[in-house]
């Protein structure tokens, strides 16, 4: 028998009689982690200045380069001009990289930018010499009884970066606040949270690519004051695949991480411990483990992933981030690297004076970057993405 009674599809197209069913959720799916911020953590301490600074200081050096396109027998000549004589003493012991042979400097000219040797010191045998040949100083052997050598030292150098100020307003009227939500118990409240995600969000993004005004850096009524982001301070430790020796694959390779965090290593009393890529390069390092992995008969679960890489040069926790640019790859040292606020200014609410029927306010925090030694650091970049 046919049912004649009313239904919910008679109501009409609207269902104007029907009470709405929605959920008591409010579902979010645009990006907003901060996979770096969260992996260095808060910093030790805040900034107390606009212009935040620190000194960095280096060891003397203890390797220089030839500088001698000339030779009468590079065998036998013993005296040869180097790309910094003032880093030699009488008394070092020297060769050159990859050499058995030991030489003794006997004397040294700053002025004329040589040095006189011993060749084939202690028994070793002489190897020819070449213009641009790395020399390593083992280290200097005085006289006994002898008067005290000239002081050397080197001099502490100042950094520095700014802080950036990042900032959201929030407003909503009475009428929104009163009113009973679905799926937010206070309307304001969920406005704040969700300006303060985004803000985390581009914190962590001009951490990584941020730039720094190319004048009037400390800001101004008409110049905005942002922050040098890690990319920007990594000067000497830039790889592009073919360029200075370094290996020419646009994909990434074990053999290129490595050589990268090798020549890192060489020239740093740290270790990187974490790299930071995108997704295109996260791929590439969970490719690494690809050819070698085995499954047996029983096995339900594929794993594909790679979350940390050790290596010889240290172990590295491998972060996953959305802002590096698809086609680079980050070495840091955690240790040097920290997000600060400028003290009293992390991110907060600043309620703003009511001038209408509305609750409005900002946002606001003001940061800065502080990466230490950006020598101890790398950035592999021109990759294909």
């Amino acid at each position: 028998m046919a049912f004649t009674g009313k239904a919910t599809y008679t109501a009409g197209a609207g269902l104007p009689e029907i009470a709405e069913d929605v959920s008591d959720l409010v579902g979010i799916n645009s990006p907003h982690e901060t996979a770096l911020l969260d992996a260095l953590g808060d910093a030790p301490r805040p900034a107390r200045s606009t212009v935040h600074e620190w000194l960095e200081d280096a060891l003397l050096p203890n390797t220089d380069a030839i500088n001698d396109a000339t030779y009468g027998n590079p065998l036998t000549d013993t005296t040869f001009g180097v790309a910094n004589a003032s880093r030699f003493r009488a008394g070092d012991q020297i060769r050159v990289r990859g050499s058995g042979e030991v030489m003794l400097v006997t004397s040294v000219s700053a002025g004329g930018g040589t040095v006189t040797v011993t060749r084939g010191y202690g028994g070793t045998t002489a190897e020819a010499l070449a213009d641009g040949a790395i020399l390593e100083i083992l280290g200097n052997a005085a006289l006994e009884g002898d008067d005290a050598a000239a002081a050397r030292f080197t001099s502490r150098s100042r950094r520095t970066n700014y802080t950036q100020i990042l900032s959201a307003t929030v407003e909503v009227s009475g009428s929104e606040l009163a009113v009973k939500q679905l799926g937010v118990a206070d309307e304001l409240d969920w406005q704040k949270q969700q300006r303060t995600r985004e803000l985390l969000r581009d914190l962590e993004n001009c951490v990584i690519n941020g730039r720094a005004p190319a004048g009037t850096p400390e800001g101004s009524s008409s110049v905005r004051r942002t922050m040098k982001g890690i990319l920007s301070f990594i000067a000497t430790h830039r790889f592009v695949p073919g360029v200075g020796g370094f290996p020419s694959d646009t994909q990434l390779t074990e053999e290129q991480l490595n050589l990268a965090l090798r020549t890192i290593w060489s020239a740093s009393n740290g270790s990187v411990d974490l790299i930071v890529v995108n997704g295109a390069q996260k791929r590439q390092i969970n490719a690494f483990v690809a050819s070698n992995r085995r499954f047996g008969a029983q096995t339900e679960r594929f794993k594909d992933m790679v979350s940390v890489y050790e290596s010889d040069f240290g172990v590295c926790r491998v972060v996953l981030s959305r802002w590096v640019p698809p086609g680079q790859v980050l070495l840091l040292d955690s240790s040097r690297v920290h997000v600060m606020p400028l003290a009293g200014r992390s991110f907060h609410y600043k309620p703003l004076a009511a001038t209408g029927d509305r609750e409005s306010g900002i946002v606001l925090g003001e940061y800065t970057l502080e990466l230490r030694n950006e020598n101890a650091h790398g950035v592999i970049s021109g990759l294909s993405s």
